[in-house]
């Protein structure tokens, strides 16, 4: 079989499963079809069923339908897993870099353009049971913010649920999930505060400080490394350790400074007394206790146990 003749194959077995999955949507190359590279599939994380979505297309669209002819029963929670892209819908249009989610209708026309090769994860939600929570809202399409605490909280959810191998739904954990994803939606749609932080990354001046943003937003996996974050960014390592280098840093001094902070900032907080500094180092990334208490010894001169003492001290100091 000629290359050719492989390419056309795929870019029609592309089609194909795309329609089947996600709906009668057509797609538009930005390359030959020989470098076109375009896999959709679904997968179980802990029971509820996600669509998976890796391609270099130029286009991807959907033309809005007549109402009755439309699946009017879904919208859709779409994670940008890794590189850019832009999708418009009914007249809106929103940019996405890595990291950021999308409320998406599957009523009305959509266009999805990447920009260069992308991964999306997507799930659907029932309609009707969005619609309750979005209140006055006439659009079910939008950002969710990483402004408001029930969007980091939807974030948190949403890519947990990503990297969720097992696809069980272990005593209707599927429903209690799904609620949960619903109910945070109500609250969590961006007011215009993170417009256009993804169009500003994507032309590489602002790139250092999304590339922060991302890092702040995913402390609290233990397998955020370079590697992962230059996979998820879509650009080379090199690359991602010359953007922290130009400022006389290293991206993984980053990764540990800024983890090291959330957890002085959970020791010297009152309301998290009784949680133990091991499980306060876990939930901020740390793998290895000792490990972690040296570091934080270097950073603050303070063994975690001494500065968790002398910040709850002064904070009793200063309210008697």
């Amino acid at each position: 079989m000629n290359v050719q003749q492989l390419a056309r194959n795929n870019l029609e077995s592309w089609t194909s499963a795309m329609q089947a999955i996600c709906g009668r949507f057509h797609t538009q190359m930005a390359f030959n079809r020989s470098l076109f590279i375009g896999e959709v599939d679904t997968r179980r994380h802990a029971g509820i069923m996600m669509a998976h979505l890796r391609t270099n297309a130029g286009l991807i669209s959907r033309a809005g339908r007549q109402a009755d002819l439309e699946d009017d029963q879904s919208c859709f929670l779409v994670s940008q897993r890794s590189g850019f892209s832009q999708i418009s819908q009914n007249g809106e249009t929103i940019q996405l870099a890595p990291g950021d989610l999308l409320l998406m209708d599957s009523v009305g026309s959509c266009d999805i353009m990447p920009f260069g090769l992308i991964e999306h994860a997507s799930l659907s939600l029932p309609r009707q049971a969005v619609a309750r929570v979005m209140k006055n809202r006439d659009s079910h399409f939008g950002k969710i913010s990483t402004h408001k605490t029930s969007g980091r909280a939807l974030h948190l959810l949403m890519d947990q649920l990503c990297r969720a191998e097992d696809g069980r739904d272990e005593a209707g954990e599927a429903d209690a999930l799904q609620a949960a994803l619903i109910s945070l939606l109500g609250c969590a749609l961006d007011n215009g505060q993170d417009e256009g932080s993804a169009s500003a990354a994507l032309h590489s001046g602002n790139l250092r400080g999304y590339v922060q943003k991302i890092i702040d937003e995913s402390l609290t996996q233990p397998g955020l490394t370079p590697v992962s974050l230059a996979e998820r960014l879509n650009i080379s390592v090199r690359h991602l350790y010359r953007l922290f280098e130009e400022q006389e840093d290293s991206v993984c001094r980053y990764i540990q400074r800024t983890r090291l902070k959330r957890s002085a900032e959970d020791l010297a907080n009152p309301c998290l007394r009784s949680e133990s500094i091991t499980s306060i180092a876990y939930k901020w990334g740390f793998t290895d206790s000792a490990h972690f208490s040296r570091a934080f010894k270097k950073q603050f001169e303070l063994p975690p146990k001494d500065y968790r003492a002398n910040a709850l001290e002064g904070m009793r100091a200063r309210v008697g």
